[in-house]
């Protein structure tokens, strides 16, 4: 398969950062910045300490890039530093909260898929933010590796070939343990029924 114009395009940053071009590393840091606080924040559940492991992250690309291979594009391999980085910190810190939402129950902007709850009746409201804090509820209680593949699935809607690339799974092993993370999340909602 031919590689896209975007990963071309970080190929070429890339290689110009093995390099010495530290320019060529800030492009690619501000063009990946919100995506990768996104997905720390995610998987994490605290959005300053996501921020916190971006920058970790990308210390980290910094410090790995010349051991780069460009075998995975760039923003694969930079997701799975960011995710390894997210779960790792989700181990040790143990602290559950609400991950996706901005402190106030309302879903940042973008995160929520087309739909706006402002035309909707008020008992529809009601009942879809009762669903929307379940689900969070749900989400936060996975398993750390369960909350990983659905938050990359099913939020940044990555597909199956680079999920497992990031997870260093196989794609038989993404499917069965998202069917395995939607069933436990979907119990989970069940629960608080």
């Amino acid at each position: 398969m031919p590689a896209s114009p975007i990963a071309l395009e970080d190929a070429a940053a890339v290689r110009q950062v093995q390099d010495g071009d530290m320019g060529a590393f800030s492009r690619l840091v501000a063009k990946y910045q919100d995506r990768v606080v996104n997905i720390c924040w995610r998987v994490c559940g605290n959005l300053e300490d996501a921020q916190d492991l971006a920058q970790e992250t990308f210390l980290q690309a910094l410090q790995k890039i010349g051991s780069y291979r460009f075998a995975a594009s760039f923003y694969t391999w930079l997701f799975r530093i960011a995710v390894n980085q997210a779960l790792s910190h989700r181990r040790k810190s143990r602290r559950i909260t609400l991950s996706l939402h901005d402190g106030d129950g309302e879903w940042p902007e973008g995160a929520a898929e087309g739909r706006t709850p402002a035309d909707e009746e008020p008992l529809a409201r009601l009942a879809a933010r009762e669903l929307q804090q379940r689900l969070l509820r749900g989400l936060d209680s996975l398993d750390d590796d369960y909350r990983a593949i659905i938050v990359l699935r099913d939020i940044e809607s990555l597909d199956y070939q680079e999920i497992a690339e990031i997870l260093e799974i196989s794609v038989g092993t993404v499917k069965s343990r998202l069917h395995r993370a939607r069933m436990a999340l979907r119990e989970k909602i069940k629960a608080t029924d």
